[in-house]
């Protein structure tokens, strides 16, 4: 427990020492004012701008935001769809991998648009280095990036008094010139120094220690990971992702991988605090969200380290914790803490697999992607945090008889049907397809475990595709036309759904007059807003699901005491 204890102190370090400075630099990177970082920057956007044919950056409203916005995603899933169609005919496919077929195709593209990275495929034997480099790695800046445009678009128009939220085209290269491009070079260099490779050669015979020769998959495995980490992307270059020794070789790769994919989320409550001149409101959500985090860590850490509970019951040492699905070289602590991490922040890879997971530890990441605020994905899941701070504002001015404000703009009916719009959509697309899954052969066909656990490995899919996580409880069978077709549409729904009602309040924050603050002004930089919000989210989000939990990891849980 110490030892475990000490690991998890050493991380939240580095943590704070990453996030509190990326905070400033996020503020700056996206500041309406000129700033020292345009004077490099400026001409390399300005490059992109003219090879992009765009001839105007100027703010725009909501609207126009939100439609350049899927324009944009729009060619990038076509073009992408071409490529792993058409993969066999494409240069750079020494492995002859032939072209994806066309449902899982569609799920692909959509799940690496949407920043999910489910994989309902393996990746060395099915995409080409090709597909991998200006698919893959394509789409894991620029959904990231589309992510962290929109967060920055919300906190702008909650922070100033303009009529307009900003330019998607500027803010969408300016996440991926000033933001990911720079951190994920850092970062690939520092896998490539602790053993991950980075080729173009397709793979490597070697000599095994018996004496045999064996084939192993290589690629530019350095470059993917790091973005796809920094990106809270998920997926992987090998089919067992960081689990594989080449993605992952060690507990420091490990830390490294933590710290990417949970920096820029981290970071995004201190850039908020700036944007909107009060640091203490940051620390507020910040502290608010760790203290879900840190909870929820403590839960899966332990139920693994207690070990199965039907391997207890029938007598069997489990002093080393449940180690079935972990890696001996991470153990239970940097397992959990991955665990908890990826789901946090949405990004879905793994170092372990979760379906090993004991029923408590099963849980914690289902809990984590059904929040879907907890640091959560590039972006969005800050942004979702916020949708909750506004509800709170709006339940506390009811209970104490005030018209609610929050950073001194009126939330009113309009504000608050588009809040409860993206609130419901959420387990909506959850709850339904699932239904739909366990009333079919089609959707019961694929489960693997019968049972309490088939529950949750259904439950699992769709909670995944729904948070744009892309983990998975890869017991089930998933490539298949119902399960790629069904998981694509909850993944798009997902995204963008909840991206147009969030871009629709901030648009009319901004119409609203700024609202003098008086004695009476509910504050919301100070612990009683931190209660009030944990409360918010506890009740609101986290009972929404708790039925489904206990047809699930809770049931199984029991019926193996």
């Amino acid at each position: 427990m110490g030892n475990a204890i000490l690991q998890f102190l050493i991380v939240l370090l580095l943590l704070f020492m990453i996030a509190i400075p990326l905070g400033k630099y996020l503020f700056l990177a996206f500041s309406r004012e000129k700033t020292k970082l345009d004077r490099f920057f400026s001409p390399v956007e300005n490059f992109i701008y003219r090879v992009g044919g765009i001839k105007n950056v100027d703010e725009t409203g909501w609207q126009k935001y939100a439609l350049t916005l899927l324009f944009a995603n729009a060619t990038l899933l076509g073009i992408s769809y071409l490529v792993l169609r058409l993969q066999t005919f494409l240069p750079l496919n020494p492995g002859k991998i032939d072209n994806m077929e066309p449902t899982l195709s569609f799920n692909t593209v959509v799940s690496f648009m949407t920043n999910t990275n489910l994989q309902h495929y393996s990746g060395e034997s099915g995409l080409s280095i090709l597909s991998q480099m200006i698919f893959i790695t394509m789409m894991m800046f620029t959904s990231a990036a589309t992510g962290l445009a929109v967060a920055m678009a919300i906190i702008r128009a909650l922070a100033t008094k303009g009529k307009t939220i900003g330019n998607f085209y500027r803010d969408y290269v300016r996440a991926n010139v000033r933001v990911l491009l720079p951190l994920a070079i850092i970062v690939t260099l520092l896998l490539v120094a602790l053993g991950v490779p980075q080729t173009l050669d397709s793979s490597t015979t070697v000599t095994t220690l018996e004496g045999k020769t064996q084939t192993l998959a290589l690629g530019p495995v350095a470059s993917l990971e790091s973005i796809k980490h920094l990106g809270t992307n998920g997926g992987g270059f090998f089919g067992v992702n960081s689990a594989h020794p080449f993605e992952n070789p060690n507990a420091l790769s490990t830390v490294l991988e933590i710290l990417s994919m949970w920096c820029i989320p981290a970071a995004l409550p201190f850039a908020y605090g700036r944007m909107v001149k009060n640091r203490k409101q940051g620390w507020v959500l910040f502290g608010t969200i760790l203290a879900i985090f840190l909870v929820l860590l403590a839960v899966v850490y332990c139920a693994e380290q207690a070990g199965n509970p039907a391997l207890n019951k029938l007598g069997f040492s489990t002093a080393q914790g449940s180690m079935e699905g972990k890696e001996v070289r991470f153990g239970i602590p940097l397992s959990s803490l991955f665990t908890t991490v990826t789901t946090a922040a949405t990004t879905g890879t793994v170092n372990n697999m979760h379906d090993t997971l004991t029923p408590i530890g099963g849980l914690v990441p289902l809990s984590l992607m059904m929040l879907n605020n907890v640091f959560g994905g590039e972006g969005v899941g800050f942004v979702n945090m916020l949708m909750y701070a506004i509800l709170a504002v709006f339940l506390a001015g009811l209970m104490v008889g005030r018209t609610p404000e929050f950073l001194g703009r009126k939330i009113e009916p309009r504000e608050m049907k588009l809040i409860v719009i993206a609130l419901l959509v959420h387990p909506l697309i959850i709850l339904v397809p699932s239904a739909i899954a366990f009333m079919t052969p089609l959707g019961t066909d694929a489960i693997s475990n019968p049972g309490f656990h088939g529950i949750s490995q259904v439950i699992y899919e769709f909670t995944s595709s729904a948070a744009n996580n892309g983990s998975g409880f890869e017991g089930l069978g998933d490539n298949t036309p119902f399960w790629n077709i069904s998981t694509g549409l909850v993944m798009l729904l997902g995204r963008y759904i909840s991206i147009i009602a969030l871009l629709a309040v901030a648009g009319s924050l901004t119409q609203k007059q700024p609202v003098p603050e008086t004695i009476g002004t509910f504050r919301t930089d100070n612990t009683t807003f931190g209660a009030i919000l944990l409360g918010t989210v506890l009740i609101i989000g986290a009972l929404t699901f708790f039925p489904v939990l206990v047809l699930g990891p809770i049931a199984e849980f029991l019926s193996i005491r």
